[in-house]
Parts: structure tokens; C-alpha cells; sequence
């Protein structure tokens, strides 16, 4: 092993080698393939002498009941003391359909890069720049995010040749990132068990996550990550022939003002302090219609995201609840309005019509249907749910139709028949989290100020610190508030929850720690020009990550200095 002087002389090509061949693992998310990263993890650990010495510290962890036998892979580099600092980064990537004719070389940066320069004319003007000046390196998760996964796992394999390393380092490499985390949330429940295994002290999670920016010279560290909760809505209507419109319920009329009402409406938009969460927008709007015929729709059935930066489930599903009653009482009157100025010229089919406002929660539909047809129902549901989540894992549903089958189900043992609105939740959900929140004896107080200051003092360039990363992360389940809550909440709204879907709020609670996201500069993530600024990954962020875990460790001869106290 080597003495420490400067560790990282020369990790530029170790992190260039090690990307190009993860990159080459086409580890598609939420299909098999994404065992190719695991299997290419465990090839590469397994030929370095530390790990070859230590096999115990390096290996896999199978997701329980994963329909692709995915596992998490992880390597730990055990030193002396208990402090633990933990890199995550998820080894999944988008599919590459965009990629059209390029496609046989979306995982090949170099001749990508070189393909994409004779098409440079029909590029947006920003990556044609980039390509041009040759300072982005292109590629099919090149930037989200094997770029910041093999910085960390050069920076594991360097700390693996001191003789006395002070503390201890985890990488942990987590499949699905891009889908339902069940990555993440595998990888809380390992954590929790190397911690009692080896009595560790959880001091951070670093994620190298990349990270936008408005201004080039001008870097991000977030210190936590937005959490996402993800309500749906459906409209049970009443069925009519489209001749006699004012016999029946078009659940369309009120979904759409339930769309409207709630599509990019600032009310949602979370604030905390000078940072907001994007207001919400629907991934997903369908009716019940299989074919055509004359009749109304039965059902219409839809979900939206919400980012949040401090409100919890139930806090947001209170405003749902109203907005649903809000439309319901504005179509109900539009619908009136309509049908008087019909009877004025036409034999009226009533005196007024007869839906009245009724909005419901999940939980109070499924006791309705359970009070009505007791255990029979309870079996009846239990079998379906079962199905269903088979055929989710199967691939033959995707999570949406199965969730909107599951409500199906339970209005045929409903037998009041007059319209309403049910709403609810669909997994995943990620917890808001930040340094912001953390209250854990572990809190890491200016740590990106002290960053910025060693990136300032190096490299002539500032990074602004913010409290919540904004694309989504991993890093939401690092710790989690009111978890017992959550549950409940979960438990009441999300028809999927226990048996499909589920939060290890007990494994959260336990390995609990402060979070950063510290990775290079990415530009168009999910596009065929994704893209990452080589500077940034190949000397930048590995030093100052080294620098982050020197300060978090109490080691300043890490990063060759003597400031590195908190």
C-alpha cells in the first residue's frame, strides 16, 4: 500500500477507464440489463488487491422479491474509529429511443461524440457549443450518473491503498433509480445492517448526483433533495346515451376542472426560504372507454407530481380533497345552468338534476365496499391485488393501470351508483429531506461553505449551496420526519402500499444522516445530448469530495492540509 502524499495524482485516467466500461453496461432501467452494472461492479472490485484481501467488504444484496433478481451492489473500505462516510450513486440509466440512428453508439462516448459532429448543424445551439469546444463528454449516462459513480469508486479504490485510514468509506451502486427506487430502498436496509455489523457511525451520505447550472462559472452543492408524492384522481360518472346528456354524468367535464384547478397552480408550489418547488403537472389522463360507442365514459382516472420541500402526505392531500370538492361544486353548477337554459325551450326531464357533491379518500371507498360485503370483499381484493402486482412485476401492466384496476375492483362492491370522486395516492413517494431538518447528533454545519472556500482557493471558482436538489435523488431516504406518520398516511391513500409498494421507515430511522450532493456538471439529462464537463469529472469533484470526506473524517492529511475541522 502507499504512503499518503497526494492520493489522487493521476485518478483523471483511472475515472476515465473505469466510466468508459460502465458506460458500456447497458443497464436500462427496470429491465434485466441492469444486472449488467452489478456485473460489472463486482468484476472490477474483485481485481483490486484490497478487496481481493477483503472479500467480506465488497458484494451484493438482493432486492426481496425483485422481478429481475436485481441486487445492490456495495464495497466498504474499512479503516480505524467508527465515523462512516457513505457514497451512493445509482447505476441505472433511460432507454435510448431518442438516439434514432445513433443509437449503436450511445454507449461509445468517443464515437458518439464523433457522430454527433457530423449532424452538429441540427443540434441546438448550446450542445453544438459544447461539442465543439470539446469540453462536454456525450453519452448515454455519462452524466446521470455513471460519471459520478466512477468518481466515487476511483476515490474508494485510492483510500483502499493506505496503510491507516482514519474511518471508513461505503459506495453503494443502487439499480432503479430512474423508476420506483427500490434500489434505495434495498440499500437503506443494508445499511442498517453494516452499521450493527460493524458499529458504525453514519456521518453523511454523499451523492454525485449531476448537477445544472445557471451560471457557468458557478457550481451547486445540495445539502438534501426535493420529495415527490404523486395523487390520483378518479371520477366515477353516470352512464347516459349522448341524446339525452342530462340523464347521465361525463366523469370528462369534472376531471377536466380538476385538471385545470390543479395543472402549474402555484398553491402547491412549496417554498422554503428562497427556494421553491416547481408547481405541479399531470404525467397521466385517461377514461374507461375500451372502443366507441354513443355512451358518456363510466370513469375518468389520472395522476399528477407534486415536488414538495417541507409538507408531509397528509398536508397536501387536505388541499386535494378541496380542490376536488371546489370542481365538483363548479361543474355541478355549469351543469344546472346548462340544463335550465335546456328547459326553457324543451320539456324538462326533472325539476333540477340529482348529483350532489361527493369527494371520498381512498380509505373511506375501501371501507364503504368492506362494510357492505364484509370478508367477501376482503378476499375478493386481497386475490386481485395479488394478480395485479404480479402482473407489474411480469411487465404486462405498468403500476398506474394496475393501481386504477385495483379501485375497479373495488366500486364493484359498491353499490351506490351516483357519481363521485375518489382520490388517492400511486407510489413511489420520496420524503423531503435536508441538512436543513436534520436534528441527528451527526448535523454537518458548513460543510459547503468550507468546500467552497477550498474550490475558490484551488480552482479561482465559487459553488453556491442550496438546501434542496431539485431533479429528485436517492438522497431522500437518508432520513425521514415523522416516519410513523408517513406510514399512516401511506397506509390511508395508497391502494398499492404493504403489499406492492413499501418505506422501510425503521431502516431510515436508523442508519438517519445529513446529505450532500456533490457531482459534476451535466447538461440534458434523459436527451441524446446528455452530456458531462469533463473538468468537473475528472478533476474537480473528485477533489472536493475527497476534501468533503478529509473534513467529515477528521483527516486533513487526506486532502494534504491541516483546516479540515468542522
Amino acid at each position: 500500500m502507499e504512503e499518503r502524499k497526494d492520493i489522487l495524482e493521476g485518478i483523471e485516467t483511472d475515472i476515465k477507464k473505469l466510466l468508459y466500461g460502465y458506460v458500456k453496461a447497458q443497464s436500462f432501467t427496470y429491465t434485466e440489463r441492469e444486472k449488467e452494472a452489478e456485473r460489472f461492479l463486482t468484476d472490477h472490485f474483485s481485481k483490486i488487491p484490497y478487496f481481493m484481501e477483503h472479500p467480506e467488504f465488497f458484494g451484493t444484496c438482493k432486492i426481496e422479491g425483485d422481478p429481475f433478481d436485481r441486487a445492490v451492489f456495495y464495497a466498504m473500505v474499512k479503516g480505524k474509529g467508527r465515523d462512516t462516510a457513505v457514497f451512493v450513486h445509482h447505476s441505472d440509466v433511460v432507454d435510448i429511443e431518442d438516439f434514432k440512428l445513433l443509437r449503436s453508439y450511445a454507449f461509445s462516448p468517443d464515437e458518439l461524440g464523433e457522430e454527433l459532429f457530423k449532424i452538429k448543424d441540427s443540434l441546438p445551439p448550446e450542445a453544438r457549443r459544447d461539442l465543439e469546444t470539446g469540453g462536454f463528454l456525450f453519452g448515454r449516462g455519462a452524466a446521470d450518473m455513471k460519471g459520478g459513480g466512477a468518481v466515487q469508486i476511483s476515490l474508494l479504490e485510492r483510500y483502499s491503498r493506505l496503510k491507516a485510514f482514519k474511518g471508513n468509506v461505503i459506495v453503494i451502486a443502487v439499480p432503479d433509480e430512474e423508476n420506483l427506487s427500490a434500489g434505495m430502498r434495498s440499500a437503506v436496509k443494508l445499511l442498517a445492517d453494516l452499521k450493527k455489523q460493524y458499529d458504525l457511525n453514519y456521518k453523511i451520505m454523499i451523492n454525485s448526483e449531476p448537477h445544472q447550472r445557471k451560471d457557468p462559472a458557478r457550481g451547486v452543492f445540495s445539502e438534501g433533495s426535493v420529495g415527490k408524492i404523486m395523487p390520483f384522481i378518479y371520477v366515477r360518472g353516470y352512464l347516459s346515451h349522448i341524446g339525452k346528456v342530462f340523464e347521465g354524468f361525463n366523469p370528462l367535464n369534472l376531471m377536466s376542472e380538476i385538471v385545470r384547478r390543479t395543472e402549474l397552480n402555484m398553491d402547491f408550489s412549496d417554498v422554503v426560504g428562497r427556494e421553491s418547488a416547481p408547481p405541479p403537472t399531470w404525467l397521466y389522463l385517461k377514461d374507461s372507454k375500451k372502443h366507441y360507442d354513443v355512451s358518456m365514459p363510466l370513469s375518468a382516472s389520472g395522476c399528477f407530481s407534486i415536488l414538495t420541500l417541507d409538507e408531509t402526505p397528509s398536508e397536501i392531500m387536505e388541499r386535494v380533497k378541496e380542490i376536488c370538492r371546489a370542481s365538483f361544486d363548479a361543474v355541478l353548477k355549469d351543469m344546472n345552468d346548462s340544463y335550465g337554459r335546456f328547459s326553457q325551450v324543451t320539456e324538462p326531464v326533472a325539476g333540477r338534476l340529482p348529483w350532489k357533491e361527493k369527494v371520498m379518500d381512498f380509505g373511506e371507498l375501501f371501507r364503504e365496499a368492506e362494510e357492505t360485503h364484509g370478508e367477501g370483499f376482503r378476499e375478493s381484493y386481497a386475490r386481485k391485488l395479488a394478480f395485479l402486482s404480479e402482473q407489474v412485476k411480469e411487465g404486462s401492466i405498468n403500476i398506474l393501470e394496475c393501481n386504477f384496476a385495483l379501485l375497479e375492483v373495488v366500486f364493484d362492491h359498491i353499490e351506490d351508483l351516483s357519481p363521485r370522486v375518489v382520490y388517492g395516492l400511486i407510489p413511489p413517494y420520496y420524503p423531503n429531506v435536508s441538512n436543513l431538518y436534520f436534528e441527528g447528533e451527526n448535523k454537518i454545519q458548513g460543510l459547503s461553505e468550507k468546500l467552497d472556500g477550498y474550490v475558490w482557493e484551488e480552482y479561482g471558482q465559487h459553488y453556491s449551496k442550496e438546501y434542496f436538489y431539485t431533479g429528485i435523488s436517492d438522497l431522500s431516504y437518508t432520513s425521514i420526519r415523522e416516519g410513523d406518520k408517513t406510514l399512516k398516511a401511506l397506509e390511508k391513500y395508497m391502494p398499492l402500499f404493504g403489499t406492492f409498494y413499501h418505506i422501510p421507515v425503521e431502516s431510515i430511522e436508523e442508519i438517519s444522516m445529513p446529505c450532500i450532493n456533490i457531482g459534476p456538471w451535466g447538461k440534458d439529462f434523459h436527451k441524446v445530448t446528455e452530456r458531462v464537463f469533463k473538468e468537473d469529472l475528472y478533476i474537480r469533484t473528485p477533489r472536493i469530495i475527497n476534501k468533503a470526506v478529509s473534513i467529515v473524517l477528521d483527516d486533513p492529511k487526506l486532502a494534504g492540509d491541516s483546516s479540515a475541522v468542522l
